[in-house]
């Protein structure tokens, strides 16, 4: 594949909000990261045609807010067509993280991870899509 070069103007805190991205990323450079933003975009694109995906909902809370858990279930078995498995795991003392299993039209498994992440207490939810085949 042959590589383009172009020149980029941003803004002085659009740069500092790339350089930090590569630096938390781990990027070995800008040119880098803008590759992987623009074909995370796209992947995200793809999603919103409603194809068939498989992905996963990442859900961090304190583990003794077990009200989560229970609304957490409830919200899966409205959409138990949709959710392969969940499988949770105790962080440390005080977080847990509950992984849900997912596959169905994206649209679908946005509408799933937005109900669970909106669940009160969660701290860090995250919902990640890969194509199905």
């Amino acid at each position: 594949m042959s590589v383009s070069r172009f020149g980029v103007s941003l803004d002085e805190e659009l740069l500092k909000a790339l350089d930090n991205y590569v630096s938390e990323n781990g990027f070995s450079n800008r040119s880098q990261a803008i590759r992987h933003l623009i074909e995370k975009n796209m992947v995200e694109e793809k999603w919103k045609c409603d194809n068939i995906v498989a992905g996963a909902v990442v859900l961090v809370f304190e583990q003794s807010k077990t009200e989560i858990l229970k609304r957490s279930s409830e919200i899966s078995s409205a959409y138990k067509e949709y959710v392969l498995s969940s499988q949770g795991f105790y962080l440390n003392e005080i977080n847990y993280m509950e992984i849900i299993a997912v596959k169905g039209p994206s649209r679908i498994l946005t509408e799933i991870s937005d109900k669970l992440i909106s669940i009160k207490g969660i701290q860090h939810g995250k919902l990640v899509m890969s194509k199905a085949g």
